[in-house]
């Protein structure tokens, strides 16, 4: 198995597209890292810096990331891909230290009120 480390620098956005679930044995047990707390995996879009490719990863985090909407804009700290090899199938896993929302990402709700910009105008407006 090879492990590489991802520099999250060079992506483009991040997003959240599946909310955090937890990781699953075949036989519906919650997996677990080596010190014993519980996996969970989150899917998320990656648009490169450049152009309009678009890939969603599911990444593996120990234990439930918090505060993350479908739709908003998260960070990810300590990526790293690890591809695996098992009964001639073949494939990459994504892990992470944390998923965490990045502040002020519109993402999942719905609001239509302007954000609230320098002493308390809102944004876009007149000064």
């Amino acid at each position: 198995m090879d492990s590489k480390p991802i520099d999250v620098a060079r992506l483009g956005a991040i997003r959240c597209v599946i909310a955090p679930e937890p990781r699953l044995t075949p036989e519906g047990e919650t997996r677990r890292d080596r010190e014993g707390n519980p996996l969970w995996i989150t899917g998320l879009s990656v648009r490169q810096a450049e152009g309009r490719r678009t890939d969603v990863v599911h990444v593996v985090t120990s234990g439930q990331p918090q505060g993350l909407l479908e739709g908003s804009e998260v960070r990810v700290t300590n990526l790293w891909a690890n591809d695996w090899a098992v009964d001639g199938r073949t494939g990459t896993t994504f892990r992470a230290d944390a998923i965490i929302p990045v502040s002020g990402s519109a993402g999942g709700s719905a609001s239509t009120a302007p954000a609230a910009g320098p002493r308390g105008k809102s944004a876009g407006g007149e000064p």
